[in-house]
This record gives structure tokens, sequence and C-alpha cells, in this order.
């Protein structure tokens, strides 16, 4: 079920002509009793006029107004008859019954889910979805409550989405939650697309708001990228440490400073990548004798 247009026409002069026909028929009306000896005229004259009079007052139920970003969904008898967007005063068919449906753009964050990661590791987290009805017709007509249905379905694609990658990368060319937001939010938000499609349903956009490993495993979590990053900065640090060795070897080698023979140089790599090294400021120490 695809949404269409349903008829209306604009609602002032429709309006303005109503007014102007009821009060025509109820000039009718008082001209035939005032021109009947006695003020009492036959039925024959009265009904037909009270009918068109009961008629005109019945079209004024047809009007109706419509706010910007709002559809009017029409129902006659229970059958789709269109969606009425076109803002302002309308009239329609009297018999017409018709529901709003706001077409704005809205947004809702999930509660903190509690999911396992893709190594299955339990985290905590949540997303903001911004969203708004394009097809009033699907989104009323196709599911029972689609502002509930967009509720659930989100949290579920998010749940869906959070269980196929890790919360950290373990190696640079994979997928990880808390580094890849852009990649991890363009699929989140194509999950969540997925299943409103049947509900009139567009997702504008899907983003985490949060993102935390669980409090059972918060504090090894911690300890684990604490590991981490002393072991990223030792390794900068040894290799920093190394080219400054082959520079000041090279140098001492090319300006003729020194010659030092092979266990001389294995002691002075020694010395100096202790001092480089090392996470606490060194203290000298003056060699007066001989290394033999």
């Amino acid at each position: 079920m695809n949404e269409r247009t349903a008829f209306s026409l604009p609602g002032i002069p429709t309006f303005l002509a109503l007014l102007v026909g009821t009060g025509a028929t109820v000039a009718w009306l008082v001209s035939v009793i005032r021109g009947t000896p006695g003020g009492d005229p036959a039925p024959g004259q009265v009904i037909p006029i009270v009918l068109l009079l009961a008629l005109l007052v019945f079209l004024f139920k047809g009007l109706f107004a419509v706010q910007p970003n709002v559809g009017r969904v029409m129902q006659l008898f229970g059958r789709y008859a269109g969606t009425v967007r076109a803002q302002g005063l309308r009239w329609t068919n009297p018999l017409y019954t018709h529901k709003p449906v706001s077409l704005r753009v809205r947004n809702f964050e999930s509660g903190k889910l509690k999911v396992n990661d893709s190594d299955g590791n339990p985290i905590e987290i949540g997303a903001i979805v911004v969203w708004q009805v394009v097809d009033t017709a699907e989104a009323v007509f196709m599911v029972d409550d689609y502002e509930n249905f967009v509720h659930i379905q989100a949290e579920s694609a998010l749940r869906q989405m959070a269980t196929s990658y890790p919360y950290d990368a373990h190696d640079d060319g994979n997928i990880a939650l808390r580094s890849h937001g852009k990649e991890v939010n363009a699929h989140l938000r194509d999950e969540i697309q997925e299943r409103l499609a049947k509900a009139g349903v567009e997702v504008v956009e899907a983003r985490i708001s949060h993102l935390a490993y669980a409090q059972e495993i918060a504090q090894a979590m911690l300890q684990r990228q604490q590991a981490s990053a002393i072991v990223a900065a030792r390794t900068r640090i040894v290799e920093g440490a190394v080219g400054m060795v082959e520079l000041a070897l090279e140098q001492l080698n090319q300006r003729g400073v020194v010659e030092l023979d092979n266990e001389r140089r294995a002691v002075m790599v020694s010395n100096l990548l202790v001092v480089l090294c090392g996470d606490r400021a060194t203290q000298p120490v003056v060699n007066t004798g001989s290394l033999y």
C-alpha cells in the first residue's frame, strides 16, 4: 500500500460558497413562509428547502485544517481514500474520516543496552536515531503503532550491529566500534532503515551516543588498555633510541673523534640505550681507568 493524493478543494472559497448558499437557502425558506397566507406553507414547499439546508450544513463537516508538515490520511468506510498534504483550510468529502500524521523530523535516544561485541565482551551501547514519516499510508496501515515500531526496531538493529564489531581494533585493517565511528554509524543507519522500510519511515541519521565496557569487566579492560598504551609507547621509545644511537656512531666515525673496536662499540651502545630508554634520570659515572 502506497500513499496517494486524496480529493480536496481549497477551504476558504468552499467555505464562502457554502456560507452564501446557506444564507440564500434560509432567505428562500423565510420568503416561502412569509408568502404563504397565514404563514403556514404546504409541506411540499418546505421539505425540499429544509433538505437543501440540511445538506448545506452537512457539507460544512468537510472542512478541515492541515498544519505544515502534517498529512491527513483519509478513509471512506474503512477504505483508504488518499492523503492530503496541502496546508491550510481544505474541504473534502464530508463522509471521509481523517487522521493526522506528522511528517516532521523526529529523534529519540535509545536506552543503554547491554550486549556482547564480536569478541564476546559485554559492553553498554546507546544510539540517537533521527527519522521521519515519508509514506503516510504505510505508516498508518502497515504497522499497528509506527512510533513504537520505530523504537523497538531501532534497538533491535543496534543490538545486531553491536555484535558485528569488536569494541577495540586489534589490527589496523579491522573496523571497531570505538575507532571507526563513521563506518559504524553508516552500518547502524542501514540496519535500521532495512527494518523500517515497510513502515513508510526514512532514517535521516543514526549515530552512537554511548559506548563503554560493562561494569563487571571495565576495570580489567582499563588495565588492558593501559598495558597496550605502555607497550606502544615503549616501542616508539626504543625505535627512536636505536635511531639516535645509530646516528651517534655514524657521526663519531665520520668525524674521527675516537676509534672504537667492537667491544667498546657494544659498551657505548648499551650505555646510550640505557640513557635513552630509561624512565628515570641516569646517574653519570666517570671512568678514569681503562676497559682492559
